[in-house]
């Protein structure tokens, strides 16, 4: 998937605690300039930003769906993405699965599992850990 294009990033699974990785991605990303979008029923903000609830509420435009969710969660809230129109979902080590891969394979839908996002945005270099 090429990432060079991607401006806006929603991170499904966003947390307010520094030591889970929907935190580290966020701030990861926020650092970098990117329009960050949290999504997390459970949260109305996350590190100062609008959390939304669902991802059906994000801004149509939005570039990139990053899962940090299991991936029974994952399997929902992914066809829940693709039945409101967002094409291209990316799936942290750990968020992947084989349904997750079969509901998406043919659909049109550009996915990525397997890889770390700060790491392919840090051009697959070693990504110290944020300070928590």
């Amino acid at each position: 998937m090429d990432l060079k294009a991607v401006r806006s990033i929603a991170i499904i699974g966003a947390s307010n605690n520094p030591r889970k990785y929907g935190n580290i991605v966020l701030r990861f990303l926020v650092e970098r300039g990117y329009e960050v979008y949290p999504v997390n029923p459970k949260h109305a903000e996350v590190e100062g930003l609008r959390c939304f609830r669902d991802v059906a509420e994000l801004p149509s435009n939005t570039d990139l769906l990053v899962f940090i969710v299991p991936p029974k969660v994952g399997l929902e809230v992914a066809r829940r993405a693709v039945s409101s129109g967002f094409n291209r979902l990316w799936f942290q080590p750990g968020a992947e699965s084989p349904e997750i891969e079969e509901m998406l394979h043919g659909s049109g839908v550009e996915y990525s599992t397997g890889k770390c996002i700060m790491v392919e945005l840090s051009g697959g270099e070693r990504v110290p850990m944020l300070n928590v």
